[in-house]
């Protein structure tokens, strides 16, 4: 499972209850922030997440409304100096410019208050940890290096409990390594195998996040049957000219992507202040029932819905 909290959602300038372009996702003891839009250390600070742990930031494009955060939340590490460790993955175009704006605005001479690491990131997996991955995509929008991310968990073979009972296999370690995939001997001498306790092989859950887009004909596979798919929609389909114009997505396009790569639920952000919420929800669940307009500090679950 993965949580993602949404800690700005409005698309190129902040209005009054929707902050720039920022979300935490979480699983486990891991945190990633995507993008750090102006003002996001208040953002985490508001919603309660804090900065523990927070040493992975994914970047989509070097835009300034998804990058000047970025300033503001290395100036709070600076004096609080909360964690020991800063990673930046995006692409080149994207680091190179946040490199400027934080050893050229920021520190100007002065060390960072952490290993500060910018990780040139190219299309595939980029992050493992035990259970699942990140992976990039490349996504197209003004300018280059433009990329989307796929949390997705490892396929995983599900404990049954009621077999290990009916074996005799004791609560504690002896499971832990049958979970693992090693067979173990019970104290009265039998042997028992991973396979006669663990079910069928599962996939884990996938959930895909893009930022800004200006098309989704090269998005359906990166998106297939995702269990989240979190994307832009800055305008809706009445002004679809001036989406196309600048490069972004309306609503109906999002629920269109949505639909056609099977995803199990969509969630809408960076909206322009020209709307209002209702109109983009109305529009993307026209054609696609499950979708939801994400505010500011929304947080929602994503899962597999068989377990």
């Amino acid at each position: 499972m993965f949580e993602i909290i949404f800690l700005g959602t409005s698309a190129s300038a902040p209005s009054a209850k929707r902050g720039l372009s920022c979300q935490l996702v979480k699983h486990d003891e891991f945190r990633f922030l995507i993008d750090c839009g102006e003002g996001s250390q208040r953002q985490i600070l508001q919603s309660g997440v804090g900065f523990k742990n927070l040493n992975h930031i994914l970047i989509t494009h070097g835009h300034l409304d998804h990058i000047l955060g970025l300033g503001g939340l290395l100036s709070t590490f600076m004096r609080w100096e909360t964690i020991d460790e800063l990673n930046i993955y995006g692409g080149q175009w994207a680091l190179d410019r946040i490199h400027d704006l934080l050893y050229g605005v920021v520190l100007r001479g002065a060390r960072p208050p952490m290993t500060l690491n910018f990780r040139e990131v190219k299309p595939g997996v980029f992050f493992e940890a035990d259970n699942f991955t990140v992976s990039a995509f490349p996504v197209f929008h003004r300018g280059a290096d433009s990329l989307g991310y796929l949390f997705s968990e490892r396929a995983r073979r599900p404990f049954l409990p009621e077999k290990a009972e009916g074996l005799g296999v004791p609560p504690g370690p002896l499971r832990r390594d049958l979970v693992d995939g090693q067979a173990v001997t019970l104290p009265d001498g039998r042997r028992v195998d991973p396979e006669q306790v663990l079910g069928p092989l599962k996939p884990g859950t996938r959930l895909v996040h893009v930022g800004d887009a200006g098309r989704t004909s090269d998005l359906v596979e990166a998106c297939r049957e995702a269990d989240g798919l979190v994307i832009e929609s800055t305008y809706i389909e009445s002004e679809a000219d001036l989406a196309k114009q600048f490069s972004h997505l309306t609503a109906r396009q999002a629920a269109e992507l949505a639909l056609a790569a099977g995803v199990k639920k969509l969630i809408l952000t960076h909206l322009s202040r020209r709307y209002r919420e209702k109109e983009a929800l109305a529009e993307a669940q026209a054609v696609f029932p499950n979708s939801a307009v994400a505010r500011d500090f929304d947080a929602f679950q994503v899962k597999r819905e068989d377990g």
